[in-house]
């Protein structure tokens, strides 16, 4: 019986799509700031200091759970 709850609890998890529009969101946010970098290149270490502060703060995030 547990295998079965185990697959079916899997299965709802291959079909949620909630969170596929915030991911999209995000990677398009990083190629506008590469391409930026990219073009404007005094820009470029501000961006790297700002993708090092989102890095530590997800890291942070991740060991709490």
């Amino acid at each position: 019986m547990a295998l079965m709850t185990n697959l079916v609890l899997k299965l709802k998890v291959w079909k949620d799509t909630r969170g596929q529009d915030l991911i999209e969101y995000a990677l398009m946010a990083g190629f506008v700031a590469v391409a930026a970098g990219a073009v404007m290149p005094g820009v470029a270490s501000s961006i790297s200091t700002i993708f090092s502060k989102i890095s530590s703060v997800m890291s942070v995030a991740a060991s709490q759970s």
